[in-house]
């Protein structure tokens, strides 16, 4: 490589003009300590001397990469957008202030310890460095990242859980909007695709090389994290997916650990009913035999307008427990969740280098991670499965699915359980953990799972789904798993939730059977339920599946009877089924004559993949070139899960969300992985990494990576240093 010079033009435009001398001075002395190299895919990995050095280059290189993700990312996690976006967001912002104080992060920060502060510093001054060398780019409302921002997002999760709070019913209590109709708008859509992520882990008695085996695989919205490649000389070597902004591997792997998180149906989040009464100075609120003030703070909002920014200001309410978020039935409602970012900020970089089960148990320790479950492997052969990382101890007596009393003091948490007091398990006699989202009961398989009956109700909250079927099925039994057939289950075919279905449809029409469904019937009945992008049977069915969900979500009364009757919403489905008869499916078949011309459509015809823009929103063009893809929606027990849905008058149907990142993991003397992303690298649709990935994406196949630096330097496009 060429020796390292730096040429800097100074154009002082809005970013250049924010670096001092002293700035630049240290910008510069980092760069010149920090190493990217882009493989022919266009992954960097970043080497630095330090960690510093590291997350220094890291941060540069996915700025390099897609600055606008990271913008964004930091103006929703700070309650800004509305200063790009406008007035319409202005109750989002609204929600994130709530726990979001720029002074009270500066103070955080000034508490953090000292290797923390240094990496938040390299963080901030690796973004701005970008932004100064790249007087190009023009920030939409951030022209300076300050170092505690870093405390902002530390939640890697597609959801926060912050993002648990209502914005409709927010804005009904605190904005010009009244009434319980904007409360009634937090149930969530029965009928939305389903979110998470699979995790398995395989233990070396069940392995052809007898080392363990780890499936990274997070479903989250396509390209909303990148793959990058951190090492330093000071321990650092993690390999991962990272969501756009943060400094630390969120789901990878490192020499020996491997972590993968999926989302948790683990209870972390309590609303509370408080008695609430006005008085002269303040309002007040019961607890117990007393009454407590709550507190008062005014939050400025600003926003954008036409005529430039304008401001809101408003005057929000904290009980002991955390804000007031809205109002039902005369109570004003309090949430109590989790909010400790130092250590959160601690516990999402420490993962990176731990070097064992140990190490990575006593990581877990600080019980930050609050709404993932985790699944683990390392190369002493361990695997390991924890379940959720903050869950508070609670009255068991209370139903916490919904709002307690909060003016009962019983209702107050009394602490989080221990991990020895949480679902878990460690090297199960089955020889594999497995988590799709679903309850933990089913972990290690049919017998070696834990009971729900040994644990208080608030531990888990998700039911079955399709996909945990669909994972037992490729896991119970199965012996001499590699990197590639380990790949190939996460990739299986089978749509489970047909499996239960299609027999209902065939005895409802068996019972009234309709002359011009017969062909429908009998394709359906020949199928294996196996999708593919041949399969004329996969489009039928999914097609007829769509329909029968639309309807029985709407059926508003045998929804809430069936919920009532402890039925999940693929349950009651199943149960509609017999109700609904064979309607749906001449429904199913005359849409596909509609928009397809044929009720016998193959898969691939209708389900594809298009990446055509960098926009955060992607369009999508039926006459623009797109690739097939033989996946589904997770809802039909695909473990490879592919949301898609139309857009804009499109007759195809676009993939959004799902596969996002696959990896598999072998561990052992070295660690050997192959993965893939959706779409490529860059959100640049220039680049030859924007959607050089696709072809493989689609067709289930996963690529080397390049971890050690041999392997690297056969494979190295570009080596540079940041700014050049």
């Amino acid at each position: 490589m060429k020796s390292f010079v730096l040429i800097m033009v100074l154009v002082f435009s809005s970013s250049a003009s924010v670096a001092s001398t002293s700035d630049l001075a240290r910008w510069q002395q980092q760069a010149g300590e920090v190493t990217i190299t882009r493989d022919t895919w266009g992954i960097p990995h970043v080497y630095g001397k330090t960690d510093a050095n590291a997350v220094f280059g890291m941060i540069y290189a996915q700025a390099e990469d897609d600055f606008n993700r990271i913008e964004l990312n930091y103006l929703n996690a700070m309650g800004r957008l509305a200063e790009s976006e406008g007035e319409s967001q202005l109750y989002r912002d609204l929600r994130m202030k709530l726990y979001i104080d720029p002074v009270d992060m500066q103070k955080k920060f000034n508490d953090s310890p000292a290797y923390l502060q240094k990496l938040m510093y390299a963080w901030a001054d690796g973004i701005n460095y970008y932004l100064y060398t790249h007087p190009d780019v023009t920030p939409k409302v951030l022209k300076q990242f300050e170092p505690w921002m870093a405390l902002a997002f530390t939640e890697g999760s597609i959801g926060g859980d912050i993002e648990s709070i209502n914005i409709e019913a927010l804005e009904s209590f605190y904005g010009q909007r009244k009434g319980d109709a904007a409360v009634a708008a937090a149930t969530q859509d029965p009928n939305a695709e389903p979110q998470g992520s699979n995790g398995i882990a395989i233990a070396p008695k069940n392995t052809k090389n007898g080392k363990a085996l780890l499936l990274i695989n997070p479903h989250t919205s396509f390209y909303f994290r990148a793959e990058v490649h951190m090492r330093s000389d000071e321990g650092l070597n993690a390999y991962g997916a990272v969501t756009w902004g943060q400094f630390f591997i969120y789901q990878g792997f490192n020499e020996n650990t491997g972590w993968m998180h999926t989302s948790s149906g683990a209870d972390f989040i309590d609303e509370y009913l408080e008695t609430v009464e006005q008085r002269k100075d303040g309002h007040y609120y019961k607890h117990g035999d007393s009454w407590k003030k709550l507190r008062e703070r005014k939050i400025t909002l600003p926003y954008k307008t036409d005529k430039g920014q304008s401001s809101k200001t408003l005057t929000v309410y904290y009980s002991h427990r955390g804000p007031i978020v809205r109002e039902l039935d005369g109570k004003w409602v309090s949430v109590a969740l989790m909010q400790n970012p130092i250590d959160a900020l601690k516990q999402s970089y420490g993962r990176t280098k731990t070097k064992n089960y140990a190490d990575y148990k006593e990581n877990m320790r600080l019980h930050t991670n609050s709404s993932n479950n985790t699944l683990f492997a390392d190369s002493e052969g361990n695997i390991a499965y924890f379940h959720g990382n903050f869950i508070p101890r609670r009255d068991p007596s209370f139903d916490w699915t919904k709002p307690v009393d909060g003016s009962n003091p019983d209702t107050d948490w009394k602490g989080l359980h221990t991990l020895e007091e949480t679902v878990g398990g460690l090297n199960p006699k089955s020889g594999y953990l497995n988590n799709t989202n679903n309850w933990p009961w089913m972990m290690a398989g049919p017998k070696y799972s834990p009971k729900a009956e040994d644990y208080p109700k608030y531990m888990e909250n998700f039911p079955e789904n399709y996909r945990g079927i669909h994972a037992i099925e490729v896991l119970d039994g199965k012996q001499g798993f590699t990197l590639d057939s380990l790949a190939e289950a996460a990739y299986s075919t089978h749509l489970t939730a047909f499996t239960v279905l299609l027999p209902v449809l065939y005895k409802a029409y068996d019972t009234e059977p309709v002359a011009d469904l017969a062909d429908q019937i009998a394709l359906l009945k020949a199928w294996d339920h196996r999708s593919s992008v041949d399969s004329k049977a996969t489009s039928l069915a999914v097609f007829w599946g769509q329909e029968l969900r639309r309807k029985a979500a709407d059926d508003e009364a045998a929804r809430v009877n069936a919920a009532e009757r402890g039925l999940s919403f693929s349950q009651y489905v199943a149960e509609y089924t017999a109700q609904i008869g064979v309607v749906t499916l001449s429904e199913a078949k005359a849409k596909l004559i509609a928009d397809f011309g044929s009720a016998e459509t193959p898969w691939g015809q209708i389900n594809r993949f298009q990446r055509l823009t960098g926009d955060i929103v992607q369009p999508f063009d039926d006459a623009a070139p797109s690739i097939p893809v033989g996946f589904t929606s997770a809802r039909w027990g695909s473990l490879a899960a592919y949301g898609q849905r139309t857009f804009n008058d499109t007759k195809r149907i676009y993939g959004t969300r799902g596969n996002s990142f696959v990896a598999v993991v072998e561990f052992g003397n070295k660690v050997k992985a192959k993965a893939i992303s959706a779409g490529g690298q860059s959100g640049d649709p220039a680049s030859p990494h924007f959607n050089d990935q696709a072809p493989l994406y689609a067709a289930g196949k996963l690529r080397d990576v390049y971890f050690y630096p041999e392997d690297i330097k056969k494979n190295t496009l570009r080596e540079y240093h940041p700014g050049e």
